[in-house]
């Protein structure tokens, strides 16, 4: 163990019934840098970061911190020995202020043994200040943005005397503007010579930001390396533990008539006169910053939104849809943005989730054919590779790639003319990525559309035919494959 190492992590193991999520883990992490740790959905992420944390015991292995042996029973414990976690999930109570947040658990006092608000105040604006920030500390913390609140839990772990600071995909939700200002209070901590652990499944993130960087691939420890000793391509590779190939597996397809327009989309205050049309095999894609409107578009036209105005035409025929399943009636399915709230039922299983959709083709006299279901079950967890110990598992249990896979699976077995997929890798590993893609490429090779609305642009301009830019609520224009950059969707997007 090297003199500046903060954290060694040593043959760590960690075994569920079934599963050994943690198989002799080592690695160390170098005092005051940015570690990047990566890995596949299911690659043992969150139960190492669970173990660091104090919520899991390890089975077998010891932790390291500063150079001295460290066990941690309960999160308390991890807290103690400088460790501290901000969780993807922000962890507050929204009524208190912020300032009340920070102070959560260790609450200072008055000589005559009141609680000292004034003091606690003053100590968190200095806090904010440090950090070149301007946030409200007398504020409910429920009426900041994700990107603040995301901010006090920095703060609240620093107070707590933390020199270690874990971060799990922080900027899952945030805009590109509140990316560059976490992104400097990273680096401001990093200077500081705080220990940042960062865990995102957004490469671009780890190369911008981390100075080394761990691999995870199936509870196994792959790698440990400086970030310049990693190409892209070699990240990939090691994560998934094979070649992937092109990143984005579009393939050109012959497009045919115009299958779907939408005309003069109006939601008043939201959508302001949009139109667009795309044609059969099209992988039409949509684009704008946080307020655009995209998701509200899609809303709007599957009528799960009310219309002010507007008209849709499906294959030359005007539809007045009055309700989605109207719209899932005539061909047309939806990849929500929260697959977890709004695409899925977790507590439902993998096989009827799938069904949930079409139950019109199981039922016989008004009873379900489940042996008919087991054998629609079947036959797409095995088209998308759904990794699942059975068609019975509850969703809930897959990893994020795989129930998004159910969620595609759903609307293929409704048999959708037209899919909507809403950020439709979000949350997703590269692995998983890929293949979503090449499931997205196989959809418009036998004839299906895809209208793709995403945030992340590379993906846009990977996979997309056309691409449509909006800007809160208006169609700023369109850009045809050979044409898109980045600048100049960036340009119509501002």
């Amino acid at each position: 163990m090297e003199e500046n190492t903060a954290l060694s992590i040593q043959h760590i193991t960690k075994v569920f019934p079934g599963v050994k999520a943690l198989s002799d883990v080592s690695f160390d992490i170098r005092r005051g840098t940015i570690h990047a740790l990566i890995g596949e959905n299911g690659a043992g992420k969150s139960t190492l970061i669970k173990v660091l944390a104090g919520i899991y015991t390890p089975d077998g292995g010891k932790i390291f911190v500063n150079g001295s042996e460290a066990r941690f029973r309960v999160p308390r414990d991890a807290r103690a020995a400088g460790i501290s976690v901000v969780h993807q999930e922000i962890k507050l109570a929204g009524p208190l202020s912020a300032a009340e947040n920070i102070f959560i658990g260790q609450l200072l006092y008055t000589k005559l043994g009141f609680v000292d608000w004034r003091a606690m105040r003053r100590r968190a604006r200095e806090l904010t200040r440090e950090l070149g920030l301007d946030i409200n500390v007398n504020a409910p913390v429920s009426e900041l943005t994700i990107a603040k609140q995301q901010i006090v839990e920095i703060i609240k772990a620093i107070n707590t005397g933390c020199r270690i600071l874990i971060m799990d995909e922080p900027s899952a939700v945030l805009t590109d503007n509140e990316l560059t200002v976490l992104f400097r209070i990273i680096r401001q901590l990093r200077e500081k010579g705080y220990t940042i652990i960062y865990i995102s499944h957004r490469l671009d993130e780890i190369f911008s930001l981390a100075d080394d960087v761990t691999i995870l691939r199936d509870g196994r420890h792959i790698c440990t390396t400086e970030i310049g000793n990693l190409s892209r391509e070699k990240m990939i590779s090691l994560m998934v533990g094979r070649e992937m190939g092109a990143e984005y597996p579009k393939e050109a397809v012959q497009l045919g008539e115009y299958v779907f327009r939408a005309e003069h989309i109006v939601r008043e205050g939201v959508l302001h006169d949009v139109s667009f049309a795309v044609r059969q095999g099209e992988i039409f894609g949509i684009f704008g910053l946080v307020g655009a409107g995209r998701t509200e578009l899609a809303r709007a036209v599957l009528s799960i939104d009310k219309r002010a105005s507007g008209e849709i035409v499906f294959r030359d025929r005007p539809e007045n849809w009055h309700n989605f399943r109207a719209a899932i009636s005539a061909g047309f399915g939806l990849v929500p943005e929260d697959r977890k709230v709004q695409g899925l039922c977790q507590h439902f299983s993998v096989e009827d989730n799938i069904s949930v959709v079409a139950m019109d083709k199981l039922v016989r006299h008004g009873l379900l054919q489940r042996k008919l279901n087991d054998q629609y079950a079947d036959e797409y967890i095995r088209r998308l590779s759904i990794s699942t110990p059975g068609r019975e598992t509850q969703v809930q249990y897959l990893s994020g790639g795989n129930q998004q896979k159910v969620v595609i699976a759903k609307w293929l077995m409704a048999d959708s003319s037209v899919i909507f997929l809403d950020e439709p890798t979000r949350g997703v590993d590269v692995g998983a990525k890929v293949e979503i893609y090449r499931l997205i490429t196989d959809l418009v090779k036998k004839g299906k559309t895809v209208v793709m609305i995403s945030s992340e642009m590379p993906e846009l301009l990977g996979m997309s035919d056309r691409i449509m830019v909006m800007h809160e609520g208006h169609k700023m224009g369109e850009l045809m494959r050979g044409e898109a950059t980045q600048e100049k969707i960036m340009e119509l997007c501002v």
